[in-house]
């Protein structure tokens, strides 16, 4: 069956998707051939416009009063794109836009996507600038009205169509529309449309084989994307999923922390044959610290026994000596400490980085306790995983109205639930209903201390 597009303009109030709205939309269905048909409409955004975005568009907040609101022309939007490539000049932006609005109203919007500034770049290569401005003027397409919507899509379809009749121009569309995947050389059991039947949500992805059992586990912000670009690798793992998938399963997380903890999670219980990291469920290695007798903060590595853990102050532990090793390294040279100190090396007097510099003396008592164990609380802090209290951690769900709930009692890790945001009473009896309960060990704490250091907009909520 023929392809066919819908291309897309859009006007709006800003350039965040996720706080500004759309005040104009313009759709042009093309089958590949001609125009088959169009719609256009200014749109009431809710909101007011920004005196320098009516100086650009020419879209006043006069305008668009009593304009159709979003919600009011969703079903035409989902009628017109439906079945259709969106095909966009800069697609991350228009289709950004859309989604936020439908996701505004509490519904996935996830169609195949195509970008003629992409496209432009690979079919006419060599030129100053793939802006639809310039390849407007450098093509000497006739444009009445720049930074309107419908003017924009009808200069783009232009565009559009000089692509598809360039030699291979289709070809290139119809790659860059499937990620450069070939159908032919997809496995058994999955096809394109199988493909791009997976939404573009955060979640976890299962890759089964012939007889169902899960080859390897990923996360990803947008699975679709992710799992699509498992196709076009060139790595051994991909070869792998390549040649032995035979089918596709995933979870939707709405949160990428909870992506995070599951895939952790479901690997540790699985063990995957494809997947290598996170399978380890024993941490034997320990990164312990203290304060020598001049008073220096100092790391070192362990393997203690049960009963010896707990006169110690771990602050991470490791499957891998390796892997202890290496975090103490990274230390060392962020900021500029002593491996004596560290643990990394052994002896007495100055350590071998003193003398090419790298290190300022803590170890033959040069630098002052009070410089060096400055620095050394900041490696302390990226190296701890250590979790205290107990709180909630509170993110964003599946859906607009629905939250993430990350439990923490006592500085161990219970597991992680959802609710509805309307349904949520405030107490901490109810948030510890909604958990699913998971083994709590040292990964899932780096996972989480990690996030909620990194992230912002996140809610802790003690109890």
């Amino acid at each position: 069956m023929p392809t066919e597009y819908a291309l897309i303009d859009i006007e709006t109030t800003g350039g965040r998707a996720n706080r500004d709205r759309i005040t104009e939309i313009a759709i042009i269905i093309h089958d590949g051939e001609k125009v088959i048909d169009s719609y256009e409409t200014l749109l009431d955004p809710e909101c007011l416009i920004p005196a320098n975005i009516t100086r650009i568009t020419g879209i006043s907040n006069d305008m668009v009063l009593g304009q159709p609101k979003f919600y009011e022309v969703a079903k035409k939007v989902v009628k017109m794109t439906e079945g259709r490539v969106f095909v966009a000049h800069n697609v991350r932006f228009d289709y950004g836009f859309i989604r936020a609005e439908f996701s505004r109203l509490g519904f996935t919007f996830s169609r195949r996507q195509l970008c003629t500034v992409r496209l432009s770049r690979k079919v006419f290569p060599g030129l100053r600038s793939y802006s639809l401005g310039n390849l407007i003027k450098h093509f000497r397409i006739k444009v009445n009205d720049r930074h309107r919507a419908m003017a924009d899509t009808l200069a783009m379809t232009n565009l559009f169509e000089r692509i598809l009749k360039k030699q291979n121009g289709e070809d290139e569309a119809k790659d860059f529309i499937n990620r450069g995947i070939k159908e032919s050389k997809l496995p058994q059991g999955i096809t394109l449309e199988y493909l791009h039947a997976i939404p573009e949500e955060c979640g976890v992805y299962y890759f089964h084989d012939e007889n169902g059992d899960v080859l390897y586990v990923g996360k990803s912000i947008n699975i679709r994307k992710r799992i699509m670009e498992h196709f076009t690798d060139q790595t051994r793992k991909a070869a792998i999923l390549q040649k032995q998938s035979r089918s596709i399963s995933y979870e939707i997380t709405g949160s990428e922390l909870i992506a995070l903890l599951l895939e952790s999670s479901e690997i540790k219980s699985i063990s995957p044959p494809v997947n290598k990291a996170q399978r380890v469920k024993h941490f034997p290695y320990v990164i312990h610290q203290s304060q020598n007798e001049a008073g220096y903060l100092t790391f070192e590595i362990k393997t203690p026994k049960a009963k010896e853990r707990k006169k110690l102050n771990i602050i991470n532990e490791y499957g891998r000596i390796t892997h202890a090793k290496n975090a103490l390294q990274y230390m060392v040279n962020e900021f500029e400490l002593c491996t004596r100190l560290m643990g990394i090396d052994s002896g007495s007097g100055a350590c071998f980085y003193y003398t090419i510099k790298k290190c300022h003396g803590a170890c033959g008592g040069i630098e002052s306790v009070e410089e060096y164990n400055e620095r050394a609380e900041q490696a302390l802090e990226r190296l701890s995983t250590v979790l205290e209290g107990s709180y909630f951690i509170i993110d964003k769900g599946r859906t607009p109205g629905e939250k993430t709930v990350i439990a923490i009692e006592e500085g161990e890790y219970l597991g992680f639930g959802y609710f509805e945001e309307s349904d949520f009473s405030g107490t901490a009896e109810d948030l510890l209903e909604c958990i699913k309960y998971y083994q709590s060990n040292p990964e899932v704490k780096r996972i989480i201390k990690r996030f909620i250091t990194d992230k912002k907009g996140l809610k802790i909520i003690k109890f």
